[in-house]
């Protein structure tokens, strides 16, 4: 995932563990249970075009995070593809936001 700094503007690309809910990627923004949101989830939340690339695959897409509706679904894919989220949301009293990336175009 390549989001802008919210503050340098520049490029910042950060690995993530992903899944696809229809046409859609998905990604949580964990940070390890830690108690502050990860950079790349700040970023995204002032400029919600990002880049996303999956193996060759690179494409612009538009971030945003999951609503109150969509977020029990999403959470469940993601803790079956990287079940230590649910240790992580343990830890922390943040609510760990999942965020889904929709295609632009």
């Amino acid at each position: 995932l390549t989001t802008t700094g919210r503050r340098s503007g520049e490029p910042r690309s950060t690995p993530l563990i992903y899944g696809q809910h229809g046409e859609d990627h998905v990604v949580v923004a964990s940070k390890g249970g830690a108690e502050e949101h990860p950079a790349w989830y700040l970023n995204l939340s002032e400029q919600p075009e990002v880049t996303v690339q999956v193996r060759g695959d690179r494409f612009k897409a538009r971030a945003r995070t999951a609503t109150e509706d969509e977020k029990p679904e999403l959470w469940r894919m993601m803790t079956d593809r990287w079940p230590s989220y649910a240790e992580y949301q343990r830890k922390t009293r943040r609510e760990i936001p999942v965020v889904v990336l929709e295609r632009a175009g």
